[in-house]
């Protein structure tokens, strides 16, 4: 026999159940679009079914996602206010990671723009800067902190209005099993820094609305993405704008590139990537 108390709970989850189908087609501004083909805006030239990820990063927001070797990721700032730091691992061995300083040493140039590689410690190309519109990046200065952003904003909670970079970065570094100590420093694509004669740090702001960033995975990678303002941005208020994700699969860079061997330096982190890749069948 059942009791009333019984078709009560009964009714309770049929309701709550009915109540959360109902949300399935329900979008939103900032989202990641699953499938990917799913996205409101597909990057010129890419096949929509084709696409592994695309999302709209939040303002605030951040984003991750692991992403095969030979992957395009194009990074979008529709509004000329975002600011995308982003780090990468070696998805295979995660203590292999962006290195910033060899990131600058190795192509001897410190500016990011197209045909830039990022670099691990191990003297690998983990990634490659294939085209950028923009011009305006960073990596001398990192991401902001939790003291920088409540020095500033006032509050550097993770789940407030002005939420720092390095929390963020914790958030998305946790869901692949890294911790704080495993996050080194991260370069930043749309906010410009320049470095004057005197050493003095210059604040250049963005190129404008409709700039693009792309990138090809050299290595099987993690990719943790963190759309905050920059350290250096002056504004008063925690202005940042959307930041539009999108991959698709590609291929590497592989000898008969002309990137390939830009400069004997680089030539041979690609090698070095090759050589890790073949020796795992990748």
């Amino acid at each position: 026999m059942t009791s009333i108390a019984d078709d009560h709970q009964t009714d309770s989850v049929l309701a709550a159940r009915a109540d959360a189908r109902a949300q399935a087609e329900r979008t939103s501004e900032y989202m990641p679009y699953r499938p990917a083909s799913s996205s409101p805006v597909v990057p010129k030239g890419v096949d929509r079914d084709a696409l592994v990820w695309a999302e709209t990063v939040a303002p605030g927001g951040y984003t991750h996602k692991v992403i095969a070797r030979g992957t395009r990721l194009r990074l979008d700032d529709p509004t000329g206010t975002a600011c995308a730091h982003v780090v990468v691992f070696n998805a295979l061995e995660t203590n292999e990671r962006l290195n910033v300083a060899d990131t600058i040493k190795i192509p001897w140039q410190a500016y990011l723009g197209a045909g830039h590689p990022l670099l691990s410690g191990d003297g690998r190309a983990l990634a490659t800067i294939t085209s950028d519109t923009s011009g305006h990046h960073d990596t001398f200065c990192g991401t902001s902190t939790d003291e920088s952003t409540t020095a500033k904003y006032g509050s550097a909670a993770p789940e407030g209005p002005s939420p720092s970079g390095r929390s963020r970065f914790l958030l998305a570094a946790a869901k692949h099993g890294l911790t704080g100590r495993d996050l080194p420093p991260s370069v930043s694509f749309f906010q410009g820094v320049r470095v004057e004669p005197d050493g003095a740090l210059t604040f250049l702001g963005s190129a404008g609305a409709g700039a693009h960033v792309e990138l090809v995975a050299e290595l099987p990678l993690v990719v943790l993405i963190v759309n905050v303002p920059h350290p250096l941005d002056p504004a008063d208020d925690y202005l940042v704008g959307p930041l539009v994700v999108h991959a698709w699969p590609g291929e590497p860079t592989l000898p008969g590139d002309p990137q390939f061997t830009a400069t004997p330096e680089v030539n041979r982190a690609y090698l070095n990537s090759i050589d890790y890749a073949e020796a795992r069948a990748l």
